[in-house]
């Protein structure tokens, strides 16, 4: 049962991912400076690797994610919520911020990633609680 929780909880984070980042889209492109068509959307678009290694990284973190949260006893969806926020903005997050800051990327990739990386792990601690 743990690796199905594992699995929902990166499933639902990853489509979480693709509508925050629909929503963002714009604004995230120009900050990652991705290179844009004529269409508006980002040149290598067909490219599905980025896309695969995310899920793979997502089910990763979730894993983790099931054990630290079974390590701690939290039981609950809030605390699993809780839990998750302080995950991602409290470990995911910085380290967004440090990577942005190093290769002299706009801070406002940091903020969308980061708001990403937070609202993601929630979502994870919630659903792994949940099922």
């Amino acid at each position: 049962m743990e690796i199905l929780s594992v699995l929902v909880a990166a499933f639902a984070a990853f489509v979480f991912g693709a509508v925050y980042y629909m929503v963002l889209s714009k604004p995230w492109m120009e900050a990652a400076q991705i290179a844009v068509g004529d269409d508006g959307k980002p040149v290598n678009s067909s490219n599905p690797t980025p896309y695969i290694v995310s899920f793979i990284c997502i089910i990763l973190v979730a894993g983790m994610m099931r054990h630290t949260l079974a390590l701690s006893g939290i039981d609950t969806i809030s605390k699993g919520v809780q839990s998750g926020l302080g995950i991602g903005l409290f470990f995911i997050t910085p380290w967004i911020f440090i990577n942005t800051g190093y290769s002299d990327r706009p801070w406002k990739l940091a903020v969308i990633d980061g708001g990403y990386a937070t609202l993601a792990a929630a979502i994870i601690g919630g659903v792994l609680i949940a099922l």
